[in-house]
């Protein structure tokens, strides 16, 4: 079971990190949003303008979809999920994440993934799924299958910024294939309810 005071604690010492470059540009620390008592923990890449404006994960068009697709296979992000980055603080004109960034920030990733201890754990993209399992093989050969890493089932999807720019809903298309990939999540899910 979670405990919300330490959880509390990690993110009041995630606001004022300086361990690295990103902390000199960011307008604010994006340490996650949702539930973080959820069975369903999401990690994409980094924080983009919105995010860095308001301080809040995947809240921008990318966010928006993401909460859509999540709700079309019945699965509510707001309550099912926790979603965080591989670094908290936005790169800046939202390039990828340097090397160094991501080992600075994976610290701050490893204790929220141990304190909210989820059953499922999505990885939105292949920035998430090489700086979190280590594997640079392309999103494409990986995303719709389980991978079980620490008695933990993760799942690798598309990044919802990636379907953004390939919208159509055809199948076996981007975003039609991340919606099987959802519903095998909320199969997953349900076993845990």
């Amino acid at each position: 079971m979670l405990n919300l005071k330490e959880f509390e604690e990690l993110k009041t010492e995630c606001l004022s990190c300086t361990s690295c470059s990103l902390s000199e540009t960011r307008q604010n620390v994006v340490f996650g949003r949702g539930n973080p008592l959820a069975k369903i923990l999401i990690i994409g890449e980094g924080p983009g303008q919105i995010e860095d404006d308001r301080g809040l994960a995947f809240v921008g068009r990318s966010g928006k979809l993401l909460d859509e697709l999540f709700l079309s296979v019945g699965i509510n992000v707001e309550k099912d999920c926790y979603i965080s980055n591989i670094v908290k603080c936005r790169p800046p004109s939202n390039r990828k994440p340097r090397i160094i960034e991501v080992e600075n920030c994976s610290n701050w990733l490893q204790n929220q993934v141990s304190l909210i201890n989820p059953k499922i754990i999505i990885l939105a993209g292949s920035t998430a799924v090489n700086s979190y399992l280590n594997i640079s093989k392309p999103i494409t050969e990986i995303r719709g299958k389980w991978i079980n890493k620490s008695n933990i089932k993760i799942m690798p999807i598309f990044h919802p910024a990636y379907l953004l720019r390939n919208p159509s809903n055809e199948i076996n298309k981007p975003k039609w294939t991340t919606i099987q990939d959802l519903k095998k999540v909320k199969k997953e899910l349900n076993l845990f309810v």
